[in-house]
């Protein structure tokens, strides 16, 4: 349906006769014969926002609200088929439910992956496959970073929905020392800043604590009063929910979620999430 309309009946009138609707079209729209009547020349594509690759990866997907959840997304983001293909394979539907309540995973499926929160920028995990380290038996915090930066808007559409790359190893003085981020993000949705900080060892509680200054930093000396509080987020490659709870503050808005450099095994995903959902009923 075009934007700004509210209904069909807005666009075409629609005419009851003896055997079959037809459509009165706007005068300067071409009219086309069908067997059934008469219909706009450009009809499928005001109806179907897709094309017709993108509904053949659609149709292969069995779960009724996961393959709405595609679609909205392919559709609002203007998804290549390669991009909703690579999407549907890095589980990106799993992900980001195993990363709600489950309340709000209906909503997820009807109205696609839209921040309304600083949580809903998170997912279980982040899929870094694209940085191209998966091969690597070890490799340093800055080697990830560089990585990402060169595929900066791999890393952007993987983060998700209205994101902006402002400045890497972003550097900032206090008390007459310097401080460096790794990468510095704006989300126009929520209207705040998103600091990222890579870390290739598992979490620990001082990564916490210095997330956790970075994001006071920004709030006191760099957000501006209409923006809403910064948000921090630790990408580790392994974390410890238990060390996080006991670290930081309740109302923090700093969160660590691991990463991995390959795609997830999908069907594991999805017999968690069933697993995760079924526990709430």
């Amino acid at each position: 349906m075009p934007r700004g309309i509210k209904n069909r009946a807005d666009a075409w009138e629609v005419r009851p006769i003896r055997k079959a609707p037809y459509v009165t079209a706007p005068t300067d729209t071409k009219i086309v014969q069908s067997q059934t009547g008469q219909f706009p020349s450009d009809y499928a594509s005001r109806v179907f926002k897709l094309s017709w690759t993108h509904y053949q990866t659609l149709m292969r997907i069995e779960d009724h609200d996961e393959r709405d959840f595609y679609e909205h997304e392919a559709i609002r983001e203007n998804w290549s088929v390669k991009t909703l293909r690579r999407q549907y394979g890095s589980s990106l539907y799993e992900r980001l439910a195993l990363s709600r309540d489950k309340d709000e995973v209906v909503r997820l499926s009807r109205e696609g992956s839209v921040p309304q929160k600083p949580e809903d920028l998170l997912k279980s995990p982040f899929v870094l496959e694209f940085a191209g380290l998966g091969d690597k038996a070890a490799y340093h915090e800055s080697d990830l970073e560089s990585a990402v930066v060169d595929k900066i808007q791999d890393f952007l559409m993987e983060m998700g929905t209205g994101f902006l790359f402002e400045k890497r190893q972003k550097r900032f003085s206090f008390n007459d020392r310097d401080y460096y981020l790794d990468l510095v993000l704006y989300n126009r949705h929520l209207r705040c800043y998103v600091l990222v900080d890579f870390k290739a060892d598992l979490l620990e509680h001082q990564d916490l604590g210095q997330m956790m200054m970075y994001v006071n930093y920004y709030d006191r000396y760099v957000r501006l009063e209409d923006e809403y509080p910064t948000v921090g987020i630790l990408l580790c490659k392994g974390t410890d929910e238990a060390l996080v709870q006991l670290t930081l503050p309740e109302d923090a808005h700093v969160y660590a979620r691991e990463y991995k450099l390959y795609l997830p095994d999908k069907n594991l995903l999805q017999q968690k999430l069933s697993e995760w959902l079924e526990e709430g009923q």
